[in-house]
């Protein structure tokens, strides 16, 4: 059990927890090792258990996923969520983001792509469904117009990486890291930090594994 990664599923639905539980199973690298049918529920086991992911439904009775990962978050900032969704809408992606979630895929695929997408937010990248819409505040005709030094700063700002990481591996000063970087969200318009990451993925501004 040390080697695997370790997973809570949290959805309101028992049927689809069973259903992930056993698509997951299928996966050797991969044990659950919680349930949880809501939020508060999330919330008390993911103190309890620790899992390293945490796959979170978004629309659940008495506490949504989006509020649940907040106060998962604030007692546990190293925690990482997966947010599944039926929807695609841009609103809820960003706020998913801006929540604090590590990824978000639909449940449409998610037969598919789960095991994958716990795997790399598990290795500490963030996880997008390529089926999403492009966000409409992102949206109209931008020029990147970014240097080959922004667009490596993108790479790993889109990694999660910190400015003072960037700072380490290209051996700059964190002070020239954010002026970089407060020059690609001003030639790109963008203003936070979850758009960024979704404008860059969603055009081809970085490299995915």
């Amino acid at each position: 059990m040390r080697d695997k990664i370790t997973v809570l599923l949290v959805d309101d639905h028992s049927l689809v927890r069973r259903g992930f539980r056993r698509i997951l199973e299928d996966e050797p690298d991969i044990a659950v090792v919680g349930e949880a049918a809501d939020g508060p529920d999330a919330i008390r086991l993911a103190q309890e258990l620790h899992a390293r992911v945490i796959v979170m439904d978004c629309a659940m009775p008495r506490m949504n996923g989006l509020q649940a990962t907040r106060k998962i978050l604030q007692r546990d900032p190293q925690a990482l969520v997966l947010m599944l969704s039926m929807h695609p809408e841009d609103t809820l992606v960003r706020q998913a983001l801006e929540a604090g979630a590590r990824g978000y895929i639909l449940k449409n695929a998610v037969d598919l792509e789960l095991g994958a997408a716990i795997r790399r937010v598990a290795a500490g990248e963030m996880v997008l469904d390529p089926q999403l819409q492009r966000p409409a505040a992102l949206k109209g005709e931008r020029s990147a117009g970014l240097t080959q030094r922004e667009l490596e700063i993108l790479q790993m700002i889109v990694a999660g990486k910190s400015a003072k990481e960037i700072a380490s591996v290209l051996d700059l000063s964190v002070n020239t890291v954010s002026v970089h970087r407060a020059n690609i969200m001003d030639a790109l318009g963008i203003h936070k930090t979850a758009e960024l990451v979704v404008y860059a993925i969603r055009n081809g501004l970085v490299n995915l594994p």
